[in-house]
Order: C-alpha cells, then sequence, then structure tokens
C-alpha cells in the first residue's frame, strides 16, 4: 500500500469511496419496487382499484390487504387475497380475486408484487411427481411444501411455433382396447372426450393415467366436487398411478380464476417435463368447466354474452389453451410430446351444444361415451360407432386397418338390425351379411369391454379383434 493510498483509507473520504465501490451489487440485488393503491368499488365479484392505471397491465397480480388487518390466527401475508386485473375502465383497474372478497372494502390496499415480475409464473419442479397440488403452485396433499424449481414459467404461454413444431410421435399404447383398437392415438396428439354426466368419465381417466405408456401423467381436476377428490385419488387413481403423476385440483366452490387457472398450470407443468424430451399424457377434466369460469370472468368484465350465454372471449382463449398441448419445438431426438385428452361435459347429451362443437373442431380425434350404453352393462361405455381419430389411418397396419373397418360395419350392420330383431320380424337366411352381423357381434362387444384393473398392449389388443372376427366354427 502506498502513502497516499494509506492516507485516503485514513481519511473519513476512504469509507465512502468503498460504498460507493459496492453501490452497484447492492443495488443489483435491491428487489423491484411495490406499488400501491386503493379500492374504490366492489361490484359483485370486481374490484376497482386506483392508483395503478400507466404502472399496471391486464394479466397482472395484485394482493387485496383486508379493511381491520388480518384475522385472528392468520398472519400479514397470509390474509392478503391474490387477484389478477382483467381490465381498465375510468382509470380504475379492474381485478377479480383468487379469494372470497370478506373483509376487503373500499380504501383497502392493493399492491403489486414485489419481485417486479409480470404475469404470473409457475416454478414447477421435478420432485412434484406424486403429488397433488392447487392451481397456484401449493401443495394440498398434506405432505410439506413443493419444492420450487429454478426456472420460473410463465403460466399462460403462447403454444410452440407452427412452423418448427414436431411432427407426432409413434403411436401410444393407452391399456384400454376400445381406444387403441378405434381411436388409436400417437405421441402429440390430443382427443376429446365426450360425455354427459355420470357415464364414466373419471374411471376411464384413471385407467389411462395408470397405464398408458408415457413417462409422465398430468391430472387437471376442474370444478370437482369436494368430496370426490379424495375418492379419486385413492380408489380410482391409486398409489401406482399417483406415484408417476402430478394432479391439479381446483373444486367447484372455488372462484372462476382458480378453475381457470387450474387448467393453465396443468399445462405449465406439462411443458415443464415436455421440455425435457419426456411423454407426458395431459388428462384434464374437464374442459366444459374451464369454458364455463371463463364465461363468468367474462361476463363480470363487462363483455357481452353472445353464444348461449358465453362471451367471445372464451372461444377466443379456448384454442390458445389447446393448442398448447401436442408435439414441441424440434429437437431431433430430445423432442417431447404432450398426449392429451380433454374431457368435455355435454349439457343435456347435446353433443352440438357450443364448447362440443367449438372442441370437436379443434383437436385431432373425439371419443364418444354413450349412456345407453353404460346402462346396457358395457364399460367403457364407448360408442364405436360415433368415435374418430384423425391419425389412424398413418400410425396402424393395412392388415390392423381392415380389421377395425369390419368391425365398424358388423357393429353399424348390427345396430341397425336391433329392433327388428327384438319383435321377431328378422328371420335367418334372408341375408348373408346380416347373418354374419349378428353372429360375430357379440363377440366383438365381448371385446370391448374391460374391468376397471385389467391391462391390455396394443398388439394383444388387435389380437382379440381379430379372433372376434373370426367365424365361430374356425375359431
Amino acid at each position: 500500500m502506498t502513502p497516499s493510498q494509506a492516507q485516503v483509507n485514513g481519511t473519513p473520504h476512504g469509507g465512502l469511496i468503498q460504498r460507493l465501490q459496492a453501490a452497484p451489487a447492492a443495488i443489483g440485488q435491491a428487489g423491484a419496487l411495490s406499488l400501491h393503491g386503493r379500492v374504490a368499488a366492489i361490484s359483485g365479484m370486481m374490484v376497482e382499484v386506483a392508483g395503478l392505471a400507466g404502472h399496471a397491465a391486464v394479466g397482472d397480480r395484485i394482493t387485496l390487504a383486508p379493511q381491520n388487518g388480518p384475522q385472528h390466527g392468520k398472519s400479514q401475508a397470509a390474509a392478503r387475497i391474490p387477484a389478477e386485473i382483467v381490465g381498465f375502465r375510468g382509470g380504475h383497474a379492474r381485478a377479480l380475486a383468487f379469494g372470497t372478497l370478506t373483509g376487503i372494502g373500499p380504501g383497502c390496499t392493493a399492491a403489486t408484487p414485489h419481485s417486479g415480475a409480470r404475469g404470473a409464473q409457475l416454478a414447477v419442479s421435478d420432485a412434484w411427481l406424486g403429488r397433488v397440488v392447487d392451481p397456484m403452485g401449493s401443495a394440498l396433499d398434506g405432505l410439506g411444501p413443493l419444492p420450487s424449481g429454478t426456472s420460473p414459467c410463465p403460466v399462460n404461454a403462447a403454444p410452440p411455433c407452427a412452423a418448427t413444431r414436431a411432427r407426432l410421435g409413434p403411436r401410444v399404447g393407452l391399456g384400454v382396447r376400445v381406444l387403441d383398437l378405434f381411436t388409436t392415438m400417437r405421441q402429440g396428439q390430443r382427443l376429446g372426450l365426450f360425455a354427459g354426466s355420470g357415464v364414466g368419465k373419471s374411471t376411464l381417466l384413471s385407467m389411462l393415467a395408470q397405464r398408458a405408456q408415457c413417462d409422465v401423467a398430468v391430472l387437471a381436476l376442474i370444478g370437482e366436487r369436494g368430496r370426490e377428490v379424495r375418492e379419486f385419488l385413492e380408489d380410482d387413481l391409486g398409489a401406482e398411478g399417483l406415484a408417476r403423476s402430478v394432479v391439479v385440483v381446483a373444486t367447484s366452490d372455488q372462484p372462476p380464476l382458480m378453475r381457470r387457472e387450474a387448467a393453465y398450470s396443468a399445462m405449465t407443468i406439462a411443458e415443464h417435463f415436455r421440455d425435457q424430451g419426456k411423454s407426458v399424457l395431459l388428462l384434464m377434466d374437464s374442459v366444459t368447466r374451464f369454458c364455463l369460469a371463463m364465461r363468468e370472468i367474462g361476463l363480470a368484465a363487462g363483455e357481452p354474452p353472445a353464444t348461449r350465454g358465453y362471451p367471445p372471449s372464451v372461444f377466443a382463449e379456448l384454442p390458445r389453451l389447446l393448442e398448447r398441448a401436442g408435439p414441441g419445438p424440434e429437437r431431433g431426438a430430445a423432442t417431447g410430446h404432450i398426449t392429451a385428452l380433454f374431457t368435455v361435459l355435454v349439457e343435456g347429451d347435446d353433443h352440438n351444444e357450443p364448447v362440443a362443437d367449438a372442441v370437436r373442431g379443434i383437436l385431432d380425434g373425439h371419443v364418444v361415451l354413450d349412456r345407453k350404453i353404460g346402462e346396457t352393462g358395457r364399460y367403457p361405455a364407448v360408442d364405436v360407432l360415433r368415435s374418430l381419430s384423425r391419425t389412424v389411418p398413418g400410425c396402424n397396419s393395412a392388415t390392423e386397418n381392415r380389421w377395425t373397418r369390419r368391425a365398424r360395419s358388423i357393429l353399424a350392420l348390427h345396430a341397425e338390425l336391433a329392433d327388428l330383431v327384438r319383435l321377431g320380424a328378422y328371420r335367418p337366411g334372408t341375408d348373408a351379411a346380416s347373418d354374419e352381423a349378428l353372429r360375430l357381434a357379440p363377440a366383438i362387444e365381448g371385446v370391448l369391454q374391460q374391468r376397471k384393473g385389467e391391462w391390455c398392449g396394443l398388439d394383444d389388443a388387435f389380437e382379440s379383434l381379430r379372433m372376434a372376427l373370426e367365424e365361430p366354427d374356425e375359431a
């Protein structure tokens, strides 16, 4: 050290220089400022906030502080209610809350988060496998807090670029004979599962989560009855299915933002594993309840109702959500896929209602569950004649396609003859094709029936169909 340096360090100016040198690092470590506004009005679910215009945007998260401070037994942070800005009017930000508005009134503080992040993010980790989470990324299974990943991802992300997206992969064995035979799926394909209430959607989803060929399964239970969640996890999904799954739950009693966010969060979790090059099975139950939540949000924000009460934003957001599933960006051998099944709860068994019609036009195929088939005791109650996978001709062999076409024609003819047979109006020997349909249809129906705990591979499924198509005296 030179005498001049010692002289500087020995004076008050030396300490000032050191503080100035450390200032850039300290500034870099400082968090973003939090902006504060005030609740100006509340109308139904909508909260109007003054003081944030010009500093916030649609999709930003804020927190609302109760008027009288935290309730008994709650910390100040826990008492704050998260909300999301959904629009602006008259210089006020309009927000919807992720919880109840109890304790919130005019004059309450509304603050932006300290992180400075714009829009919702989710820090997904591989350690989430086997866990049950809420749409905000908090644990619901009582097994302790969820570990956070190192790279937070935006929850409402855009679909992959169409020009650089990979093509569909090889066919995937779902473990359910009727689906593997007549609606064969490929990696990255998206199917819709259309059914009314109580026709066996949840049981079919649990069979897929347990046995389908995939690395990871992500389940989104949107708008489910609260009492049914644990039954589904323990009785339908089981420990084996849960071990390779992440389950996102938002029950019917939760606000519409939570139910909407469940779909976004499940998609974000699936994308996390897809970007690792894994084959992901996404099961979402149901898209209809996602659209109902979007309808509540849109109407609360002042949108005009259009088709059957759904505002235009519902049908604008639906393809953005569904298109996020499918093949990921092309990365050679490391390309990941999200193979997805989206259930659609058709109202009054009307398969042409707006949501069902829109989803059917976006996805790569549809599976129809029929209540009448379920009433006969055949499960899964899939209506083969009304179900279709657009990738079947390209993923099955010519022989397998010939078997499925013949089986479809036999089942169709058998359905036409059913009334005549019951009335005794059909006379055997009148038509050779009709006689064949009456002989072989029961065997085909036996192939389509499958118990809940039964598993069947792709090759075994087609072998079973081949044997059913043989004449009884040839078997």
